[in-house]
């Protein structure tokens, strides 16, 4: 039963520990002794890459500060991580061996042209591409700490990825302008795997609901509650009354997302939004509970 599943995953948060894999070499990012900064994204700068903008010749400003977070170091690398949208992640150093920390760093279309071998014009450039910055820290030691693996895999674990002080890196989706911020009423279907829900409510069939949609800037939002109500219809068995929040993506009117569930598993998001401007969504957990919205604003 699921309320089982959630006192593992209760379990698993109170025993959250300090990532500690090997970044490529010798070192580890253990906090104990090694150091983090905190990149952030400058207001007033762009907070994507407008594809439209980009094709159609003009420029775009990435504004990043740099500051020291934790630690002592020598020097940090900017990099960058660039993820095409068929998964393909290539790594390059956007600016080396900063020394003075804070500092801001700007770059444009032909920054991030010298840097990335494959992206050497505008046509490069696609739809569901991401653009990701974080640093390479050398400590005093010598010692180097890669905050993000050059395959791109995290080297942190999740109490520091979603610190409220500091972040270890941006997000600058290539997408189309984006305005889905709002409070939407929902109308959903869904079915659980669970033995719990009534037969009256499961599977589950136009049930309306209120969320809120919040932007977090280039096309990220977040969601006041995924499932529109259906997890608190479903799993009010167990004494849970939630929402559960949720964070999605809209790159040129494609919604994706993968977040976690209160249950352990991570849920897959995704959706359309569509030319009379409400927002069809799909969503699936790791148990096989599934359901579908449309979401249209108030």
């Amino acid at each position: 039963m699921k309320n089982i599943k959630k006192i593992f995953a209760i379990l698993t948060l109170i025993m959250l520990v300090l990532s500690c894999e090997n970044d490529g070499g010798d070192s580890k990012l253990n906090l104990k002794y090694g150091a983090i900064v905190n990149i952030q994204k400058q207001d007033d700068t762009d907070a994507f890459i407008d594809l439209l903008n980009v094709q159609n010749g003009g420029n775009f400003n990435l504004g990043i500060t740099l500051d020291l977070a934790l630690g002592k170091i020598s020097s940090v690398d900017l990099v960058g991580f660039y993820t095409k949208k068929d998964g393909t992640i290539t790594k390059a150093t956007l600016v080396p061996n900063i020394v003075t920390l804070p500092t801001t760093i700007n770059l444009s279309r032909q920054d991030i042209f010298d840097a990335f071998a494959n992206i050497n014009n505008a046509e490069d450039f696609e739809s569901g591409d991401k653009l990701t910055i974080s640093a390479d820290i050398t400590l005093k030691d010598g010692t180097v700490v890669k905050l993000i693996n050059d395959d791109g895999s995290n080297n942190f674990s999740s109490n520091i990825a979603t610190s409220n002080l500091y972040k270890l890196f941006q997000t600058y989706n290539v997408s189309c302008t984006s305005n889905l911020e709002g409070t939407y009423s929902v109308i959903s279907s869904g079915t659980s795997t669970d033995s719990g829900p009534t037969s009256s409510e499961n599977p589950i069939s136009n049930f309306p609901y209120t969320v809120q949609i919040s932007a977090l800037g280039g096309g990220d939002y977040t969601i006041s509650d995924a499932f529109g109500g259906i997890y608190i219809l479903w799993y009010d068995i167990y004494g849970l009354d939630f929402e559960v929040e949720g964070s999605f993506s809209d790159v040129c009117g494609t919604i994706s997302g993968k977040f976690p569930e209160p249950f352990g598993t991570d849920v897959i998001f995704s959706g359309t939004v569509n030319s009379n401007g409400t927002i069809s969504i799909h969503w699936e957990n790791g148990y096989g509970d599934f359901g579908d919205s449309v979401y249209t604003k108030q």
